[in-house]
C-alpha cells in the first residue's frame, strides 16, 4: 500500500528555485529521510481499512504522513488539512499530485485513521518496533539509564460541552505552581539519550509510583533527580530480584548539596551532567513538536500520541547528531 511516486510539478519546479530553504521544508525533509516507512505502515496494514466495496480507501502512507505532522506540529484534525492546503512543503512532504488528483484527506478521514492508531495501540508498537530497529543497528546501549518525568497541562476550563474537567486529569503543585494535567514519565538511555520507555499518569501521582515500568530489564545503574530519594527502600524494589541489585544514582537535595565535601560536590556534579540528557527529550517534545498542553481527553489517547511523538523525537536527535557529526568531520579534513 505504498504511495505513487512521486511527480514534480511545474511549481514545484519553481519553488525548488529559491535562494533559501526554510526552516519547515528543512526539517520535513530531514524526517523524511529517517522515519522507518516499511516497517510502520507494515504495522498499521492488517488493521487498515480494505474497502472492497464503496469508494477506494486513502493510500495507508498518505495518512501515515498526515498523522505525523499533526504530531510533529501539535495540529487539530482540521488545522492540519488547512495547514497542508496552505503550506508548499507540508504537500511536498505529503506527496500528493494534484495533477493525477490526488487532494488532501480531509479532516474526518484523519479522525477515522487516528482512532484506528489508538484502538489497536499502534502508536507503542511504532515506539517499541523503532527502538528495536536501533538497538540492532548499535544506536541505543543498554545498561543505564536515567528517569524522568514532565508535567503536561491540560485545559482546566469547564466551558465545553460537558460542562466539566478531563476526569483522567489531576492537580499537583510544582514549587509555588499549581499545575492541572498529566505527567509523562520516560526512561532514557544513558549512553545516548534516546526514549526506549514512556507511560502516563495523571499529575498528583507521585515520580517513584512509575519507576518500575521505566527500567530495562539489563540496566545495571539508574540515575535519577532528587524527586526519586528513598527509591531503593520501596517493597517494589526491594522484593524484586532485578530491581534490588540496581544500583541507584540518584541527586542529592539542594539542602544536602551544600554542606557537602568539594568532593562529593563534584560527584554530584558529574552525576547531573550524565542526568541532563532526560531533557533533551522533553525540550523536542514540547519546544519542537509543541506538546506542552494536551489536546485530547483521556490518558489513553494522550499515551498513544507520546509513543509517535517520542519515536519522532529518537529520530530527529539521532538525524541531528549526524549533521553536527558530518560538520565536525568536514571541518577536521578542511583544516
Amino acid at each position: 500500500m505504498a504511495v505513487t511516486e512521486f511527480q514534480p510539478s511545474l511549481s514545484d519546479a519553481e519553488y525548488s528555485q529559491r535562494r533559501r530553504t526554510p526552516k519547515r521544508e528543512e526539517f520535513l525533509n530531514r524526517m523524511d529521510q529517517v522515519v522507518p516507512w516499511t516497517d510502520w505502515t507494515k504495522l498499521i496494514e492488517p488493521h487498515y481499512y480494505s474497502n472492497t466495496r464503496g469508494r477506494k480507501a486513502v493510500p495507508l502512507e498518505t495518512m501515515l504522513r498526515m498523522y505525523l505532522l499533526q504530531v510533529w506540529f501539535h495540529l487539530s484534525d482540521e488545522g492540519v488539512e488547512d495547514q497542508i492546503n496552505d503550506s508548499h512543503a507540508m504537500r511536498q512532504f505529503m506527496r500528493l499530485d494534484f495533477g493525477r488528483g490526488r487532494q488532501v484527506p480531509d479532516a474526518t478521514t484523519l479522525l477515522h485513521f487516528r482512532h484506528l492508531l489508538e484502538r489497536h495501540k499502534l502508536g507503542e508498537q511504532m515506539f517499541t518496533t523503532l527502538n528495536a530497529r536501533l538497538e540492532a543497528e548499535g544506536l541505543m546501549m543498554r545498561g543505564g539509564s536515567i528517569v524522568d518525568a514532565t508535567i503536561i497541562a491540560a485545559p482546566s476550563s469547564t466551558k465545553n460541552a460537558t460542562g466539566t474537567r478531563d476526569p483522567e486529569m489531576r492537580q499537583t503543585k510544582k514549587g509555588n505552581q499549581w499545575y492541572f494535567g498529566m505527567k509523562a514519565h520516560t526512561g532514557v538511555d544513558a549512553g545516548t539519550g534516546l526514549v526506549h520507555s514512556v507511560t502516563v499518569t495523571a499529575a498528583s501521582v507521585h515520580d517513584l509510583d512509575e519507576i518500575t515500568g521505566l527500567v530495562r530489564a539489563d540496566d545495571q545503574v539508574v540515575y535519577a533527580d532528587a524527586g526519586y530519594q528513598g527509591v531503593e527502600k520501596r517493597p517494589e524494589i526491594t522484593g524484586d530480584e532485578h530491581l534490588s541489585q540496581v544500583t541507584w544514582r540518584v541527586a542529592a537535595r539542594k539542602g544536602a548539596l551544600k554542606a557537602m565535601h568539594p568532593h562529593e560536590q563534584a560527584i554530584e556534579s558529574r552525576k547531573a551532567s550524565i542526568r541532563a540528557k532526560v531533557e533533551h527529550p522533553f525540550l523536542v517534545l514540547k519546544r519542537d513538536f509543541g506538546f506542552a498542553k494536551t489536546r485530547y481527553r483521556g490518558l489513553g489517547k494522550n499515551l498513544n500520541r507520546l509513543q509517535v511523538a517520542f519515536a519522532s523525537a529518537n529520530l530527529l536527535m539521532l538525524a541531528r547528531a549526524q549533521v553536527i557529526q558530518t560538520r565536525l568531520t568536514a571541518t577536521v579534513t578542511t583544516g
